[in-house]
C-alpha cells in the first residue's frame, strides 16, 4: 500500500508520497512513488502513483521513452497543456493494463492503479488531476483542491480541517507532514521515506525537493508536538454532562 497527496492553491501546488510497498509481513519494499518532469522555464510535472507497482512503472517508462524519442507525436515535453498530460498519462495506463492486465488477473493478482498528476505548462496556470485505473481523470477545483490516492483515510482529516484554496505553501508543507504522521501512527504498509515537492505558481521549476528519512529533525518534532498537542488538547475538553 502507499498513500501520496497532491494540493493546488493559489500559492502554488505540494506533492507528497512515501515510499513503501507491501507484499505481505516480509515482503517490505522501498520504491519512489513520485516521479519528476521539468524543463526550466517551460514546464513542470509531477506524477504519483498506488497500486501496482509493475503497471505504475511501466506507464512511466512508456510516457519517458516516448518523450525521449523525439517524435512528432504528443508527448511530455510538447504537449501543450496539463490536461493533455493527464490524457497522455491516462492512455498509457490503459496500455499497459490492457498488454499486462490478462495475465496479471490469471494469477489473482490486482493490477489497479492510479496517478496524481500536476504541474504548470508555459502559458497556462497550474492544474492538478487524478488519474483512475480505467484512465479517466477528474481535475481539481478551488472547491475540492487537493487529490490522495492510496491509504488516504488517515490523513484526510487534518487536510480537511486545515487546507483552504488561500493557504500559503509553508502551512501546507506542515499539513502534508501531519497528514502523513497521522496515516504511518494508524497504518504500518505507509512508511518513511517520504518524498516532498514544493512548486510555485509560475515559477516554472520547482522551487523545492527533498526526500523526508525518519533521522529528519523536523519530521521528528512533528511526530512528538502533534501527538503531544492532541493529547494535551483532548484532555481539556470538557467531559459531557449527560453521563
Amino acid at each position: 500500500m502507499t498513500y501520496c497527496v497532491a494540493m493546488a492553491l493559489d500559492a502554488g501546488m505540494i506533492f507528497a508520497s512515501d515510499s513503501r510497498t507491501n507484499a505481505g509481513v516480509d515482503q517490505i519494499g522501498r520504491f519512489s512513488k513520485m516521479r519528476v518532469f521539468a524543463r526550466d522555464g517551460d514546464r513542470v510535472i509531477v506524477t504519483l502513483s498506488s497500486g501496482n507497482l509493475s503497471i505504475t512503472q511501466n506507464a512511466l517508462n512508456i510516457l519517458d521513452q516516448r518523450a525521449r524519442s523525439g517524435e512528432a507525436q504528443l508527448n511530455l515535453w510538447n504537449a501543450g497543456s496539463m490536461f493533455d498530460i493527464a490524457r497522455l498519462v491516462g492512455d498509457a495506463l490503459r496500455e499497459v493494463k490492457t498488454r499486462d492486465g490478462p495475465y496479471l488477473l490469471q494469477n489473482n493478482i490486482d493490477s489497479h492503479a492510479n496517478f496524481i498528476v500536476g504541474g504548470q505548462v508555459r502559458g497556462e496556470p497550474p492544474r492538478l488531476f487524478e488519474v483512475y485505473s480505467e484512465g479517466n481523470f477528474i481535475e481539481a477545483t478551488p472547491d475540492t483542491c487537493y487529490f490522495q490516492i492510496g491509504e488516504s483515510k488517515y490523513g484526510k482529516p487534518v487536510i480537511d480541517r486545515v487546507i483552504k484554496r488561500s493557504t500559503g505553501l509553508l502551512e501546507a508543507t506542515k499539513c502534508t507532514i501531519v497528514s502523513f504522521d497521522s496515516t504511518m501512527r494508524s497504518n504500518i504498509s505507509v512508511g518513511l521515506p517520504i518524498d516532498l515537492a514544493v512548486y510555485e505558481t509560475d515559477g516554472l521549476r520547482l522551487k523545492m525537493h527533498r526526500r523526508i528519512e525518519e533521522t529528519d529533525p523536523y519530521f521528528q518534532m512533528i511526530h512528538t508536538q502533534w501527538g503531544e498537542g492532541l493529547r494535551t488538547v483532548f484532555a481539556q475538553l470538557p467531559n459531557p454532562d449527560w453521563i
